[in-house]
């Protein structure tokens, strides 16, 4: 019996590598939804200075929660761009983010080696000090640190300026607030 062409299923090959795949296309899918239209992101009627300093904190909380996608990317397409001069550092990036990717954010199990579980804590450490010696090695570090402050500072300028009353708040969680409350035993919807 021939089998050309057909698309391997679970019970014929076995399926760990395909589940593994498929499962990480969801996450990456279901994380990558939480963007917002950037039309609502850059709606031009939706600026305005804020009346007070209190004001504009409470307008980067709302924003950085509504719009945390958003931001992450437009940071990294700063980061990258200010990177083009630099290809091996933009490939040591590319390499650590796949890294960050697959040891950090996309893990459901613990990472073991050598039969033992690794903590979450020493991943993150790990990987950041990695991170961090291999661009500081490429030469790229004052670039880097220039790209990422304009990056943040772009942030900071839009969460300022972006009025929140327009904002559907209820749809869907508050962004990275809600990861961070829920660490620390609070609720999504405390100050």
């Amino acid at each position: 019996m021939t089998t050309y062409g057909t698309i391997p299923t679970a019970s014929s090959s076995g399926g760990k590598g395909l589940e593994f795949i498929s499962r990480e296309k969801e996450r990456v899918r279901a994380v990558l939804e939480t963007r917002r239209p950037w039309k609502e992101m850059v709606h031009w009627h939706a600026f305005s200075v804020p009346p007070s300093l209190g004001d504009a904190y409470i307008r980067i909380r709302t924003n950085g929660g509504y719009f945390t996608m958003n931001y992450a990317i437009v940071v990294l397409v700063i980061i990258v761009l200010s990177l083009i001069w630099h290809p091996i550092s933009l490939i040591v990036l590319a390499v650590m983010m796949i890294a960050w990717l697959f040891l950090y954010f996309l893990r459901d199990e613990p990472l073991v080696i050598f039969r033992r579980a690794i903590s979450d804590g020493v991943v993150l450490c790990v990987l950041s000090l990695v991170t961090l010696v291999a661009l500081f090695l490429t030469n790229a570090t004052y670039n880097l640190i220039a790209s990422l402050s304009t990056g943040l500072v772009v942030v900071l300028i839009h969460a300022i300026f972006r009025k929140t009353d327009d904002l559907c708040l209820a749809e869907g969680g508050g962004g990275w607030y809600s990861v961070i409350g829920e660490t620390r035993g609070e609720t999504s919807g405390s100050p």
